[in-house]
């Protein structure tokens, strides 16, 4: 567990991330993360779930519907 103590930053109020997260996460200055609600508490990660669930039905049509889209596409 890693303790994040809230600060001001501008007008608002933000925690800093230790080198040590931001390596296990895999992030870096400027990327975006999400911070979604689970019935055991919040799940910080760089990874958008609707966007996934979004790609992986994109990826599902086009495997499916193949022939379909290439005669679109002609």
């Amino acid at each position: 567990m890693v303790e994040l103590k809230i600060t001001t930053i501008g007008n608002s109020a933000g925690v800093v991330l230790p080198k040590e997260v931001m390596a296990r996460l895999k992030v870096q200055k400027g990327d975006v993360l999400y911070l979604v609600e689970t019935p055991s508490g919040y799940h910080l990660t760089p990874y958008d779930e609707a966007f996934v669930r979004q790609v992986r039905a994109a990826e599902r049509v086009l495997k499916e519907q193949r022939d379909v889209l290439r005669e679109l596409a002609r």
